[in-house]
């Protein structure tokens, strides 16, 4: 399996598991520590399943076998030992009481995690096949809505700069009258982090439909976006269990979107170059300059 953490893994699949498979899952994600411990018989016990359930459920996250899981639990705790971006004490948990300095510890910690997981399973290959299609795409679209819109017109800023023929598009309409008119000549980019959001998939599926070379950056190489696509981006997140939601989303799609961009700038060198030099003087000219005080 990718160089990531074996809890993000499951935390992924966790929303397909139903039933037994599911509550073995939650146990693992309550405390992976613990479970290093345990038998898959134990594990079964203690779950209020069995140890065949337990070895089911090691497959159905893609795992050979149980002791395949143990290892992955221990490496994960091993790096974050080691690991530069946070104590191994700051666990992922944020109370209503807990003060400031904690909750910048959790949160940049679990930003961090998510961009190093993110970097740590990038698919080199998929990387430049992507990049090499969109610097001779014709157009490149980008689909996303809610967070992922705002990458998609992050996406299209950075790559406008250089020359592109790129749109975010990040409402549903607008998204599936652009993909209509898609060539095999084009490029289409779906952002969503569960890879099941309907408003991103319509247009993202109707683009493929017309023969662009449709690229899916998910978190969920399982979901519906990453099984339409033809080259998958993986991205990664880390979350409290604070109601706030998953967090470091957009920082780890952010450094695919970077990747993608820096190597489309070398592979249109030219291109890009000359459009930097045509705009890099007009941000200059919008900075409004100290006066001297009379």
């Amino acid at each position: 399996m990718p160089s990531t953490d074996v809890t993000t893994l499951i935390r992924t699949e966790l929303p397909r598991l139903a039933g037994s498979l599911r509550k073995v899952g939650e146990l693992i994600l309550e405390d992976p520590a613990a479970v290093t411990h345990c038998s898959a018989a134990e594990l079964g016990r203690r779950t209020g399943t069995s140890q065949a359930t337990v070895t089911r459920f090691c497959r159905a996250i893609g795992l050979d076998s149980y002791q395949h899981l143990l290892i992955e639990l221990a490496q994960e705790r091993g790096r974050g030992e080691a690991s530069d971006w946070g104590s191994a004490e700051i666990g992922p948990d944020i109370s209503p009481d807990d003060d400031l300095e904690r909750v910048v510890q959790v949160v940049g910690s679990a930003d961090l995690r998510a961009v190093q997981q993110t970097i740590d399973r990038i698919d080199l290959d998929a990387i430049e096949r992507t990049a090499q299609a969109m610097a001779r795409a014709r157009r490149i679209d980008v689909y996303g809505v809610g967070g992922s819109g705002a990458v998609a017109q992050e996406t299209e800023t950075r790559l406008f700069r250089i020359g592109c023929a790129v749109r975010g598009w990040t409402e549903v309409h607008a998204a599936a009258t652009s993909a209509a008119l898609l060539t095999p000549a084009d490029v289409a980019i779906g952002i969503s982090r569960s890879g099941a959001t309907r408003e991103t998939l319509e247009p993202f599926e109707l683009a493929k439909e017309r023969g662009a070379t449709t690229v899916a950056i998910t978190a969920d190489p399982r979901s519906p976006l990453a099984r339409a696509a033809d080259i998958r981006l993986i991205s990664s997140t880390s979350e409290t269990r604070f109601p706030t939601g998953i967090i470091g989303a957009r920082h780890s799609v952010l450094v695919l979107i970077d990747c993608l961009y820096v190597r489309v700038a070398q592979l249109s060198y030219q291109r890009a170059s000359a459009s930097l030099a045509l705009t890099d003087h007009i941000a200059g000219q919008h900075v409004v300059r100290n006066r001297r005080a009379r």
